[in-house]
């Protein structure tokens, strides 16, 4: 495939070969998508039959240009939205209505018995036949692991799946985990050309917002009941957008947080992004935590600086969407300088 240019346009979309200006980045793996299956980019498209378990890495695939590979998915793979009609191979073993609170004891509940938290669909798995299955050895709780994989697909005679597991716990890790896909697929230059453009649009936010006089102290919370930072690539992201990260440490797994922590640290923003939940869903949860007096003598939320995000569509995916990630904190945190469109899809604010 022709690499496509890192150079930023309009909408901080970068342009290649059949891309135009002002496409969307699903635009742009539509247009990939459909250049692949055709044979019109790089030759004879190849060939292996994908199954994708984890949403980040179904956002990879796609954004590849290799959507047509793809022939089963997760329950929790929903973008682009195009990916829903492949068959479901996993469920979680838990019922995932409830607050944060309720979610947090059932999980729990479920790994003191030593069990696995989701529940891999082998006989379908088996039938669709796939050359490749993509998982994650990065958290047990948060998507389908290498372990339910594995237990799923040791009893197969013959030929087995190739089985890769993506373990991101850094930006880096997530660039590396990209060019793993891509290779996997046969197609080591395309990772190299993905990751140069998400990369270059990232820097090209961070080296705007470094020039700025003003670092607000951030607070990125993950989950609400029990309270919990987050870590991995997230104080990575709060850096590159401006801000100082007050919580969590980079590459490494989101901490605990005590009430008395935040109250300690007092930060100018708080920004809240639970795992798994969308906007509306940490909303609902939210509205209690207004009235609480502890929250009521917050410089954040006195200052009216306490946002809320989708932590289910980015964030949460080490994936593609970390860059419109990036845009969102950076124009949380600089709402004067950066402006992406964003607001109210991504982010709102809370009070």
């Amino acid at each position: 495939m022709a690499r496509l240019d890192e150079n930023l346009v309009t909408g901080g979309v970068s342009r290649g070969a059949g891309v135009n200006r002002g496409q969307t980045e699903r635009e742009i793996w539509t247009t990939q998508s459909r250049n692949e299956a055709a044979g019109i980019v790089g030759g004879a498209a190849p060939s292996p039959r994908v199954v994708s378990l984890i949403a980040s890495s179904t956002e990879i695939v796609c954004a590849l240009g290799f959507e047509h590979l793809l022939i089963g998915r997760s329950h929790e793979c929903d973008y682009p939205e195009s990916v829903k009609r492949l068959p479901c191979c996993t469920d979680p073993k838990f019922v995932t209505d409830g607050t944060s609170y309720d979610i947090d004891q059932r999980v729990k509940a479920i790994l003191e018995q030593g069990l696995s938290v989701y529940r891999v669909d082998a006989e379908r798995l088996r039938a669709l036949g796939p050359d490749v299955i993509l998982t994650q050895s990065h958290c047990e709780v948060c998507a389908v692991s290498l372990r339910d994989v594995e237990a799923a697909v040791w009893e197969w005679l013959g030929a087995r799946p190739r089985i890769v597991s993506l373990e991101p716990n850094s930006l880096e890790d997530v660039w590396n985990d990209v060019r793993r896909v891509a290779d996997a697929l046969g197609a080591p230059a395309r990772g190299d050309a993905l990751v140069s453009r998400l990369t270059a649009r990232m820097a090209a936010v961070a080296e705007r917002a470094r020039a700025l006089p003003s670092k607000p102290r951030v607070a990125c919370i993950e989950w609400i009941d029990p309270l919990m930072a987050a870590g991995n690539w997230m104080p990575e992201l709060v850096e590159m957008a401006g801000g100082v990260s007050l919580f969590g440490e980079a590459g490494k797994h989101s901490p605990g947080m005590t009430r008395e922590e935040l109250e300690a640290r007092d930060p100018d923003i708080i920004v809240v992004l639970p795992c798994g939940f969308d906007l509306e869903r940490t909303r609902r949860e939210m509205i209690g935590l207004r009235e609480r007096p502890d929250w009521r003598e917050l410089r954040a939320m006195r200052g009216g600086r306490i946002y809320i995000a989708d932590g289910n569509q980015y964030f949460n995916r080490p994936g593609p969407r970390l860059v419109e990630s990036l845009e969102i904190l950076a124009e949380i945190v600089h709402p004067d300088v950066f402006r992406f469109g964003h607001h109210g899809v991504g982010w709102e604010r809370f009070a």
